[in-house]
Parts: C-alpha cells; sequence; structure tokens
C-alpha cells in the first residue's frame, strides 16, 4: 500500500529543471514513484508509509536547488497533562501524510506543525490531533497575520505588474 503526496515546488523553468527533481525524488528512501508538472509547478509522489519520511523528501527538493512549498501554523492544544501527552500528540501528526515537521510544547499548550499546503490541510491536523484524543484549534491571530502578509504581497504585485 501506498500514499500519495502533493508538493507544490517553487523556482522550475525547464523541463531540465523538472528532470532534476524527478531524480532527487526518486532517490529519497520509499518513494515508489515521482512525477512532477512543469505547468502546476507541482509534484505528486507516491510513497510507502512504513518507509517514508516527508521532511526527507522536502530536503531532497532542497538539495536539489529549488524550494518545496511548505507551510508551519500553531495550533491551541487541549487536554495534556504531561510529556507523554505531548509524545502522543507529536506522534499523532508525524503520522499524518504531509506533515514535514510537529513540535508539541506542554507549558504553552501549542503545537507548531510544519506540513505540504497541497497534500495536509488545518483540518485534517485539528482531526489527527483530536483522534488522539486531545482538542485542538488553530490560532486565529497568525491566520489574521498571514492573510495581511498574502494581501500585502498581492498589492506589491500590483504595483509591480
Amino acid at each position: 500500500m501506498s500514499s500519495e503526496l502533493t508538493l507544490g515546488i517553487q523556482g522550475m523553468t525547464c523541463a531540465s529543471c523538472v528532470r532534476r527533481v524527478e531524480r532527487s525524488l526518486k532517490k529519497v528512501p520509499g518513494v515508489v514513484d515521482a512525477s512532477v508538472n512543469l505547468a502546476t509547478e507541482e509534484a505528486r509522489v507516491r510513497a510507502d508509509p512504513n518507509a517514508f519520511k516527508t521532511d526527507t523528501m522536502v530536503a531532497a527538493v532542497k538539495n536539489a536547488g529549488y524550494e518545496p512549498d511548505v507551510a508551519t501554523r500553531t495550533f491551541s492544544v487541549g487536554g495534556m497533562t504531561c510529556a507523554s501527552c505531548v509524545s502522543r500528540v507529536e506522534r499523532a501528526l508525524r503520522r499524518l501524510p504531509g506533515v514535514v515537521e510537529a513540535n508539541v510544547n506542554l507549558a504553552t499548550e501549542k503545537a507548531s506543525v510544519t506540513f505540504l499546503p497541497k497534500t495536509a490541510t488545518p483540518a485534517q491536523i485539528v482531526a489527527a490531533v483530536e483522534r488522539a484524543g486531545y482538542s485542538a484549534v488553530e490560532d486565529r491571530a497568525e491566520q489574521a497575520e498571514a492573510g495581511a502578509d498574502k494581501h500585502g504581497e498581492i498589492r506589491a504585485l500590483r504595483r509591480n505588474l
């Protein structure tokens, strides 16, 4: 059984770039197949979930000279009482396809999750935490800040155009 992940990739300009990224991805342990599309700037990767790590795939794209599309969000996690709870939440998050990294802090009751936005969504991250037996919500302040940054970026692009 294999799982499929979609990874956005920035910086590709030609067919040679596509081949370079595909070769790099196919060398990652656990990758069954990789297909890169220049027009959509995406890679579709089929991988064995038991032998594959998303962070290794992201590093392979970076080492090939391109920028993988990853997002980092912070979630408030409720119901944790000890280090064992932290470990349980981190394991649940890291098992979710598309999660690159997950760090949970018991004192602040926060989880910082880096993920592939074309594969995993904040809703899936919340659901994974809830399946592990805890409550979770995405921090709204961070969402508003990200929205403001995107709005500013769009204004700058329009101005430059």
